[in-house]
């Protein structure tokens, strides 16, 4: 029964920290093109913020604490009917005809507009699921896409020492980016929303991430001839 909690418990783990790298992508994507569309008379959570083109890093960061993510939730859980990237598509589709019929916004600008609108929300949540569990299962998707992965893994051996480094940097990063947004928000009663709030949090699990990636030397420990199997 231990056991059972165990697996399961860090199947969940795993995906939902990849579930929060989409999200601080789509957070970061959403003020960045807010930002652009407005510069220069918009700093976004100004003056603690230093410059809105720093949410470029968080991107990075995000994206290096992807295979982290996934890497915690290798373990055998078995498959209900499908593989777990079945009902990822499952989910995918059915979000993407959600946004085109419910939402005002249209499907390829969903993740660059700034709505409170339930529907546009709804549809990014559902959207962002889907593909959790689509990359929670993308070396079994297909033949191509794990040669891909296992290409990406090899030129990630090669620089792991710097990808290492870099995730303890972005970790930095994004916990400055978490406490000066909630600075700002503090010194501005009308930014404190649900969607700050939701980014803040997002940001400190993105942090945390990467100071556990560190700490369990998650890129240094990969060894090349594993990753080009």
């Amino acid at each position: 029964m231990h056991r059972i909690v165990s697996v399961y418990g860090r199947k969940i783990l795993s995906v939902s920290l990849l579930f929060n790298a989409l999200l601080t992508l789509s957070c970061s994507v959403g003020i960045l093109s807010g930002f652009y569309a407005a510069y220069p008379f918009w700093k976004p959570f100004s003056p603690f913020l230093l410059d809105g083109n720093l949410f470029w890093l968080v991107i990075v960061g995000a994206v290096i604490n992807i295979f982290p993510a996934a890497h915690v939730g290798k373990v055998h859980t078995g498959r209900l009917w499908f593989h777990h990237y079945v009902y990822g598509f499952f989910v995918l589709m059915l979000s993407v005809a959600f946004i085109l019929v419910l939402s005002p916004v249209s499907l390829l600008s969903i993740f660059f507009v700034n709505s409170t609108d339930v529907a546009v929300n709804a549809g990014r949540f559902f959207f962002i699921g889907g593909l959790t569990l689509v990359l929670d299962d993308l070396p079994d998707v297909h033949k191509l896409t794990m040669h891909g992965l296992n290409w990406l893994k090899g030129k990630a051996c090669e620089a792991r020492k710097i990808i290492h480094a870099t995730q303890l940097i972005m970790g930095i990063i994004s916990t400055y980016f978490a406490v000066a947004i909630t600075f700002s928000i503090l010194k501005t009663p009308e930014w404190i929303t649900p969607a700050n709030f939701i980014v803040i949090g997002s940001l400190l699990i993105t942090a945390l991430t990467s100071f556990s990636g560190v700490k369990r030397k998650v890129w240094i420990n990969l060894e090349i001839d594993q990753c080009k199997q």
